[in-house]
């Protein structure tokens, strides 16, 4: 008959999984709220008779559309002949180049301290230097020119088609001052310029205001506008929001805002690489993946270059036979199919329906079948946050860029699951490791970190595995502290550490002894193969989705199955360097990962009056890889330790009720 554990036993195991709680903001995004409010001003086509002040450069279906009735000087017809012969010359499938992301940082935010701007510069330097080397456009021809609201700066348009100046301004308003983009003030130099045609039929005309010199060698202009607003000051767990306000004639977004709350600057939890998972998230929905934006993505699956030879997709969002609304678009679908391993062709894009009316939809993909995505409605720990191959898919079925699809980090959640994975019922009977059940510890399903199962509103009753903050990463070797209870269980932290389920101890174990999130040494000898090291056992084979015993130790180690050794850019972040990983089909070599680095010196420019003469070293991604995830199907039995329920440290990104 087995003794029971002495009293110091349970003592080391209490010890073990009690954490100080930490009284962390959980942060929001209100892209959809926000952007809701925003008017967002399109290129429209203008005719080729008018003067330089009321174009901009553009495509040359802008410049080739006349009045009826018109004709083309001799002179315009040679130009647009040889504009013709040069966009042909650059419409070709190489044509597409990394999109330039001109930075410009207004005035209002210069007021910053020196540990503002140390902070600033370098998180939204990897951030655009991410989305550059992932996105690819046609790029704009000469400087970048955005348009003025003819809505605002005209008092009327002559609106009768029979006249001269049929749909241009015949009368200014003397109120108008200047554009917007949210909160921020777009200066006259980066605007297109505005003239009056007082009389229906006569080419006399007034300016308004001259055309700026706009901003060279720029595909998107992103206005970084970092300030204490009523927003920030309302929603004190808001660390940024975005919004698109300009399109050119194709639809793409030309010019954006994100505001960066000042005070989060500031705050003793400010996080580097947390603020550049966030500026890429509002990012990609200032560049497209936003339901404002929906209805204009484009087909563009011909040989044709993006922005030309592609049609409108229209309606793109439908609901599923099981209420779910999804993005049915051919990446997407496509994408979803390879990720969960099914040929289903409902398999559409799943957006997240929390705090949406039925029948409408979100900006964010749903938290049960796409947890980990940089686009999910909510973002966890950084180091579990992936730029997936689904939300690059989405991009890419925009119709306005071509997408680095190499570059896309693997999303381990789900994969090959089938098509039912992350429905309601699917999470709760129990039939996939990735989910879990109870309040126990554990790990994480990136064995990364030590974790609790427990849910949120968007998982709607689902658990899941959430990192706990205090210690719990295995990767890190400061957070073995030489305790008692981490002796007794054998546990090893370190760069090559990953969590694994177990009940080893060197004391005596009772029957009913609880399995929790242990931390030892791996190492991979093939795909999905590796062995562990426990404190003073020798290396041995942890057979996938089997269960091993060690030598010294009573209890078991349970051996996740296609989960370790299998992802080759899966791995801790490095304490050296921010990489960017690559491609999931480079070939395990040893324990250690190979990743790519990369400098966007294409892709990046910062404009504006100067932010700061702070050090600006080449912008490496911070999207810092996660790990892999521990099958946890065979304990569902085991005891779990009561213990506090503890805070976890995550963005949130929800959309919040439209105005």
């Amino acid at each position: 008959m087995a003794l029971p554990p002495p009293p110091r036993f349970w003592a080391a195991m209490m010890m073990m999984v009690l954490v100080v709680e930490l009284s962390v903001a959980l942060q929001k995004c209100v892209f959809d709220e926000v952007q809701a409010r925003v008017r967002v001003v399109t290129a429209a086509p203008v005719h080729p008779e008018s003067p330089p002040s009321e174009t901009r450069p553009g495509t040359l279906s802008q410049l080739q559309t006349r009045h009826p009735g018109q004709r083309a000087s001799p002179q315009r017809a040679l130009f647009l002949k040889k504009m013709k012969r040069s966009e042909q010359t650059a419409a070709n499938p190489a044509s597409p180049q990394p999109i330039r992301i001109r930075v410009w940082v207004p005035r209002e935010s210069l007021g910053l301290s020196e540990a503002e701007k140390a902070r600033l510069r370098p998180a939204v330097e990897e951030a655009v230097g991410a989305v550059s080397s992932l996105l690819s456009v046609n790029r704009v021809h000469g400087p970048l020119l955005l348009s003025r609201d003819i809505n605002k700066y005209c008092k009327f348009l002559w609106k009768n088609s029979s006249v001269v100046n049929y749909n241009r301004c015949g009368r200014a308003n003397n109120n108008y001052r200047t554009e917007t983009c949210l909160d921020v003030t777009i200066p006259d130099d980066h605007l297109g310029g505005c003239v009056a045609y007082p009389e229906a039929n006569s080419p006399r005309r007034t300016v308004l205001r001259p055309e700026g010199a706009g901003l060279p060698d720029a595909d998107f202009l992103l206005y970084l506008h970092v300030w204490s607003t009523d927003k920030c000051r309302a929603e004190p767990n808001v660390l940024a929001y975005a919004v698109h306000c300009q399109t050119d004639a194709h639809g793409r977004p030309l010019a954006g805002v994100v505001v960066i709350c000042r005070e989060r600057l500031t705050a003793a939890t400010y996080s580097h690489q947390a603020t550049v998972q966030t500026v890429i998230h509002e990012l990609f929905h200032a560049l497209g993946f936003s339901k404002a934006l929906f209805s204009t993505w484009s087909d563009c699956s011909s040989s044709s270059p993006q922005g030309t030879g592609c049609s409108p997709l229209g309606a793109v969002t439908h609901v599923d036979g099981s209420g779910q609304m999804r993005i049915f678009t051919q990446s997407v679908v496509s994408a979803l199919q390879r990720h969960l391993a099914s040929s289903d062709p409902e398999l559409g894009g799943p957006l997240e329906n929390l705090g949406v009316s039925p029948g409408s939809v979100s900006s964010h993909w749903e938290s049960r079948v796409l947890q980990g995505s940089i686009m999910g409605a909510v973002l966890g720990d950084w180091t579990t946050v992936r730029v997936d191959p689904v939300t690059l898919a989405a991009l890419r079925d925009t119709g306005w860029y071509t997408v680095n699809l190499s570059r896309a980090q693997s999303l381990v959640w789900g994969d090959g699951e089938g098509e039912s994975f992350g429905s309601l019922s699917h999470c709760r009977d129990n039939s996939s490791s990735f989910f879990c059940s109870g309040s126990g510890l554990g790990c994480h399903y990136l064995h990364l970190h030590k974790g609790e199962c427990k849910t949120d509103q968007y998982l709607e009753g689902c658990h899941v595995y959430k990192p706990l903050k205090n210690g719990s990463e295995c990767w890190k070797e400061a957070n073995h502290k030489g305790s008692s209870e981490a002796d007794q269980s054998g546990e090893i932290f370190g760069f090559e550490s990953r969590c694994f389920f177990s009940n080893l101890t060197k004391e005596f174990l009772s029957t009913g002894s609880s399995v929790v999130g242990c931390c030892y040494r791996h190492r991979c000898t093939g795909l999905n193969r590796y062995q562990i090291l426990v404190s003073g056992s020798d290396w041995i084979d942890c057979p996938a989705g089997g269960i091993i015993q060690i030598q010294g130790y009573q209890g078991l180690v349970f051996c996740p199955d296609r989960r370790l050794c299998l992802y080759p850019d899966v791995a801790p972040p490095s304490d050296n360097l921010n990489t960017f990983p690559a491609s999931t089909t480079n070939p395990i070599s040893s324990t250690s990962y190979s990743h790519q680095t990369f400098t966007p010196a294409a892709g990046l420019t910062w404009s504006s009056l100067p932010l700061a003469d702070v050090p600006r070293a080449p912008a490496q991604v911070g999207v810092v890889p996660a790990l892999g995830v521990t099958a946890v199907g065979c304990i569902a039995a085991a005891v779990v330790i009561s213990y506090r329920k503890y805070r976890l440290s995550r963005i949130r990104v929800h959309t919040a009720p439209e105005v």
